[in-house]
């Protein structure tokens, strides 16, 4: 029952991600979730290391889109300066926000990573269409809203069933 909340990758931050390996893969673009994401939840901007690694990621070929559930004001003030196209209010894990991502990137599911810091959103978003997904450990978990909270409490009734089911184990997270 749980196993569409499973990611194809799990790492500790998006610093951890190998873009070669998502470019070998055939990942030519990501939709990234952005709040305890790239950066923490009252993070009203892009640090120094993410606008490093975000110019990392553009030389390694690869598109970005930021898919968030917050409001526009928040999104756009993150999104604009960096130059990067964005969706809010966007109702994760249902389609229409992946799928309006996909076509601003104008690239297939088969093609797209989802990044992410929720399995109940982003991982279950992404699954659901046949995405790469990618589960990041949140960034600062204490200033998450009560909506992250309920989904945070399923995640760990979902996390209980798949250690129980011998599909989740802790050390995988590099």
């Amino acid at each position: 029952m749980f196993e569409r909340l499973l990611p194809n990758l799990r790492l500790n931050s998006v610093y951890d991600l190998d873009f070669e390996a998502l470019v070998r893969r055939g990942i030519k673009g990501i939709i990234t979730d952005l709040d305890n994401t790239l950066v923490g939840a009252k993070e009203p901007n892009a640090t120094p290391k993410l606008i490093q690694w975000l110019n990392k990621l553009r030389e390694h070929g690869l598109k970005v889109v930021i898919v968030s559930n917050n409001n526009e004001t928040r999104v756009s003030q993150f999104a604009q300066p960096l130059g990067i196209p964005f969706v809010h209010a966007a109702r994760k894990p249902a389609n229409r926000a992946f799928k309006q991502a996909l076509r601003m990137l104008n690239l297939t599911e088969e093609e797209t990573a989802v990044l992410g810091d929720q399995m109940m959103t982003d991982v279950l978003g992404g699954n659901r269409l046949g995405m790469y997904t990618i589960l990041v450990l949140p960034i600062s978990p204490k200033d998450e809203g009560i909506g992250t909270r309920i989904n945070r409490f399923l995640e760990r009734i979902a996390l209980r069933s798949l250690r129980k089911k011998g599909l989740w184990y802790e050390e995988e997270t590099n």
